[in-house]
């Protein structure tokens, strides 16, 4: 069995949600960050020092992780050997790419329209740093798009990991009243995920 530790709502706990029910794997769901606390107890920290979700633990091996990307990669590797993990590197690493690509140059404007839109009370909000977010974020989503024109999934033919490190961040984005520059080939890929049972379960729940 898999433990999870996170919050439903949480764009990374999302991504490990999202791929254990991908995977069709049995897992406990333990909240946790935010409004649930246990992240800065001693027996959490003891399995994540940096007291931030998601953290799983894997009773096969007997595997404490944390850091979602991380968690995906060792999910897929262990898991999906027929379905998400890519045995070729030079093949794996297309989409594989796309994960740290999220992590790195998607993180940050996705948290200044995220946070400031959702997160924060109106008094609270920066709309310069909405703004800039925004702008950041389309210079973001052409890149996605043209790489979508040429291929159906981020990685290449077939869904993968670096679908579900962005998906989640895809789903806010897209469901918040902004009128995004125009994007065929990222709004046809997004189109396929929600018709994905693990997506519509995990990912398409109310913004909080």
């Amino acid at each position: 069995m898999i433990t999870v530790w996170g919050r439903d709502n949480s764009t990374n706990v999302k991504k490990v949600l999202w791929c254990l029910e991908e995977l069709k794997l049995p897992y406990r769901s333990v909240p946790a960050g935010g409004q649930f606390g246990l992240t800065h107890d001693a027996e959490y920290l003891a399995m994540n020092p940096n007291g931030l979700v998601p953290c799983i633990h894997d009773d096969v091996h007997g595997l404490t992780l944390w850091e979602s990307n991380t968690i995906v990669r060792y999910l897929a590797a262990e898991y999906g050997r027929d379905s998400l993990w890519v045995n070729v590197p030079a093949e794996r690493a297309k989409g594989e790419k796309w994960m740290d690509w999220s992590a790195t140059a998607v993180s940050g404007p996705y948290r200044d329209v995220f946070f400031n839109m959702v997160r924060l009370p109106p008094e609270q909000r920066s709309q310069e740093q909405i703004d800039r977010g925004i702008v950041a974020c389309n210079k973001l989503f052409a890149i996605a798009d043209a790489e979508l024109a040429k291929q159906p999934w981020l990685g290449g033919d077939a869904f993968g990991t670096g679908d579900i490190a962005f998906g989640p961040q895809i789903y806010s984005l897209l469901n918040l009243d902004i009128p995004w520059d125009a994007v065929p080939n990222l709004q046809r890929w997004y189109q396929q995920l929600t018709q994905r049972p693990a997506f519509q379960k995990v990912i398409m729940i109310p913004l909080s």
